[in-house]
């Protein structure tokens, strides 16, 4: 996954904006990064990533997620599967 691609598929959050989010914001807790735009408060697929990415943070470290393509259709399967339901306005489900 590059900066760019949206890491909340459903409010069109990227790894970007969730990094420096954590990089000038500090949270103490991964819920807060729902104060992020919104970011895990949708289908819910992102949530382990977010997780990832904040106890990545917190360690100096860099969290390895899977290439935008293969996350998108993950999203699909997970909300196909009835595991989510993404809001109005998300990124649609990939095939």
């Amino acid at each position: 996954m590059q900066p760019d691609d949206e890491l909340c598929l459903c409010f069109h959050v990227t790894q970007r904006k969730v990094a420096n989010y954590l990089r000038v914001e500090k949270p103490t807790h991964v819920a807060q990064l729902a104060d992020c735009f919104g970011a895990g408060t949708g289908c819910g697929w992102c949530r382990p990533f977010l997780q990832k990415l904040f106890t990545a943070s917190r360690a100096g470290t860099i969290a390895e997620l899977p290439p935008a393509e293969q996350y998108s259709q993950g999203r699909g399967r997970y909300v196909r599967a009835g595991r989510g339901t993404p809001p109005a306005g998300a990124t649609p489900i990939a095939e």
